[in-house]
């Protein structure tokens, strides 16, 4: 899955994979602001996703090298036609900047890989923490 972003984070292009997996279209990605098209869930109180990624693409723009987002909770939103709401999403996200002849920055690819049945099947069957046990004296 794919976007490309100009620096100020707008999608100037999508991949039909990047489309599919996120629910998308072109038509309603194309030009807009990243964060615009793809918010944190507003029912999560904890949704963060928008911090972490926006943290790897600064990082990007000041350090003109890669940056990966190893795994990010980042909920997709349903189109209304298909019920609404948001789906749980896992991703594994990786920014890799474009650099111009002058040195900057141009654009930003952003790849993607949904990790979500891995981030779901290790919760189901990681053991149950245990309390901390002191030594014995």
């Amino acid at each position: 899955m794919c976007l490309i972003l100009d620096t100020s984070f707008n999608i100037v292009a999508q991949n039909d994979a990047h489309a599919s997996a996120t629910l998308t279209t072109r038509a309603n990605t194309i030009g807009r602001w990243l964060f615009e098209v793809f918010p944190d869930n507003p029912n999560d109180s904890n949704a963060d996703g928008i911090s972490h990624v926006r943290a790897s693409l600064l990082k990007v723009l000041k350090t003109c090298t890669p940056d990966t987002v190893p795994a990010v909770k980042y909920d997709i939103a349903r189109p209304m036609s298909e019920g609404g709401g948001y789906e749980v999403r896992y991703w594994r996200i990786v920014n890799t900047p474009i650099i111009g002849t002058d040195g900057f920055v141009q654009w930003i690819i952003n790849t993607a890989d949904d990790i979500t049945e891995l981030v779901l099947l290790r919760e189901k069957f990681q053991p149950p923490a245990t309390p901390t046990q002191r030594p014995s004296r």
